[in-house]
């Protein structure tokens, strides 16, 4: 009864029906398969790190400490920190290939550029992740590779030195770069990341799987 409730208002069985007999072409191979692995590492991503914002202080003084607990005493904290950071390498390693595997089938080329677009997007989104994620911990690993990144537009005549301020939010790297390193990683990427995906997953779903060369 409680399905025939559900099935009256929202029709379960036809969006069943349509995405179960969607048509996939002979030449689809392993490698259609990179972009899928992404979208999985980004839902682990997504878990793991959700769980990791209940012991992780935002703070310079307190950031490393609050890693170092979850290591070595939270209750599987070990696992899910190890998970979070490996599932990120394999997220941007999936990306790669998977850019790759688009670039040499031609799944660029007309109508799928939108497609390709919102892909380059979700790349950059994804490397913007892993910028921001880097610092979080706050040794001196991150803070030499933050304070290294967010120098680079200091090179740009005239609008270096504003841009280095906008990025650390201050003139030096500090508590103001680790507030917006941690609110564009837990909030705004996530966010960014998860509206460019629907739209390239809808423009994949209406335009079919592309063809080989």
């Amino acid at each position: 009864k409680v399905y025939d409730w559900f099935e009256e208002r929202l029709e379960i069985q036809a969006i069943a029906d349509d995405i179960t007999s969607k048509y996939v072409p002979p030449h689809v191979n392993i490698f259609y398969c990179l972009g899928g692995i992404t979208l999985t590492c980004f839902l682990v991503q997504v878990a793991t790190g959700f769980a990791m914002t209940f012991y992780y202080r935002p703070t310079v003084t307190e950031a490393f400490s609050s890693v170092q607990y979850i290591m070595t005493e939270a209750n599987f904290g070990w696992l899910i920190r190890s998970v979070h950071r490996w599932s990120a390498s394999m997220m941007v390693l999936m990306m790669i290939l998977h850019v790759f595997r688009v670039y040499l089938t031609g799944g660029f080329k007309r109508p799928r550029e939108l497609t390709w677009v919102t892909g380059v997007v979700l790349a950059v989104l994804t490397a913007s992740f892993g910028v921001t994620g880097y610092s979080l911990p706050r040794d001196q690993i991150g803070y030499w590779a933050v304070k290294i990144v967010t120098g680079v537009p200091d090179a740009i005549p005239v609008i270096g030195s504003p841009l280095v301020e906008l990025l650390r939010g201050s003139a030096s790297v500090g508590q103001s770069t680790l507030t917006r390193f941690y609110s564009l990683h837990t909030f705004v990427l996530p966010l960014l990341t998860a509206v460019f995906m629907l739209m390239h997953f809808l423009m994949i779903r209406k335009q079919g799987i592309s063809g080989p060369l």
